[in-house]
């Protein structure tokens, strides 16, 4: 992982950035290098993939404060002491022995940082793993398969994840009895302290591995990619997420494995809005059938529909068509509704004849035809008088 850049770099942002700043630099970036605005554009494709990675981190509480502390290597399983314990919350290192010294100092159980203290051969659950699918409107709306490629970490199939090639086993340490840890007792200022300390010589496994598995170097996990086949709901909203329980890294010791989590992002419509259950659109309509009254084609998510608009029909008029929204997720049998706004379109390039009909026709209208005309004047007269 050494060839990743910094996620702060990435994101445009210095370390310690708020949660604000994070996200206000995620949609700025992800807005300008999405791949429906840079069709066919490798490079922005590689740039949005690195940014939602780095967002992924970063706006994550718990994972933002090992990469703060650990960088890339929080999340690597093959990185710091003992491998695959960095990324299940195992020790980096040895940091653990700092930590059982100051709780010594302070009485307290838990490690450095205030941390549990829990031992790298002890059951540890594996990490989440979070990908990103996007869908269009109709998908969201009634319900899709997509197949969602992702990197897992899980046992080595050739040694069962024990790290000791086939024909040999891991044997249990004598220097710690196999329990990774280790009481050691440390003198200061004419003083003793007992501490504990991971063991030396496991590195806190508590087995020790004569002969390594070739296929995972002894690690006893290995990274592999995989591709699912996932069911998307009718009904998500954009950014809501869908968790496979147990699809994501293999735990540790016997710890149970972390889930898959997918995050859903919905592209936008050319012409459907949605809020909540509902959805807006705005429909054309012209003078004639304003003034008289028609029957016109609304648009809908199974295609158009039939509506009739009353007479004198003002430019601007919403109207509703029930149960033609965006079905509930997880009840179908209900949904929201359409809400159209009718815009009253103008002719343009009118004729001779056609304009002196208009007068015609506009002569032949009695001021009380046009009440907002006259409420607008009567608005002005009357202040005027007072």
């Amino acid at each position: 992982m050494a060839d990743k850049r910094d996620y702060y770099e990435v994101l445009g942002l210095s370390k310690g950035a708020s949660e604000a700043e994070i996200k206000k630099a995620y949609r700025s970036l992800a807005k300008k290098y999405h791949p429906d605005l840079n069709p066919g554009n490798a490079e922005a494709e590689a740039k949005f993939k690195e940014i939602n990675e780095a967002y992924d981190v970063l706006s994550d509480a718990d994972k933002k404060a090992k990469y703060d502390q650990f960088g890339h290597a929080a999340f690597d399983p093959t990185a710091g002491g003992g491998g695959y314990g960095g990324a299940y919350g195992g020790g980096f290192g040895d940091f653990g022995d700092i930590g059982d010294i100051f709780s010594s100092f302070f009485g307290g159980g838990g490690g450095f940082g205030g941390s549990s203290g829990q031992r790298r051969n002890a059951p540890m659950r594996g990490e989440d793993i979070s990908v990103r699918v996007t869908v269009t409107f109709e998908e969201a709306a009634f319900g899709v398969k997509k197949d969602v490629s992702f990197n897992r970490i899980q046992k080595c199939s050739d040694c069962g994840g024990s790290g000791a090639a086939k024909g040999t086993k891991a044997e249990t340490c004598k220097a710690c009895g196999g329990s990774g840890q280790r009481r050691v007792t440390q003198r200061i200022g004419g003083m003793a302290f007992q501490s504990t300390t991971t063991c030396d010589a496991c590195r806190g496994t508590g087995k020790i591995i004569k002969t390594p598995c070739t296929e995972c170097n002894g690690k006893g996990y290995v990274k592999v990619s995989k591709k699912l086949s996932v069911n998307i709901p009718a009904g998500i909203d954009d950014g809501e997420r869908i968790a496979l329980r147990g699809q994501g890294c293999d735990g540790r010791n016997g710890g149970p494995a972390g889930d898959l989590i997918i995050t859903v992002t919905i592209k936008k419509h050319n012409v459907f809005e949605r809020d909540g259950y509902n959805i807006y659109c705005d429909v054309p309509i012209t003078v004639t059938e304003a003034t008289l009254g028609a029957t016109i084609d609304v648009p809908t998510l199974e295609g158009s529909q039939k509506f009739e608009i009353p007479d004198g029909t003002q430019p601007g008029t919403k109207f509703t068509i029930k149960q033609k929204g965006i079905p509930y997720i997880n009840n179908s049998s209900k949904r929201g509704d359409l809400v159209f706004t009718v815009n009253v379109e103008i002719p343009k390039g009118l004729n001779k004849e056609q304009k002196e009909k208009m007068r015609a026709f506009a002569e032949s209208c009695k001021e009380s035809n046009y009440t907002k005309k006259q409420s607008f004047f009567k608005r002005i007269f009357d202040k005027d008088k007072k």
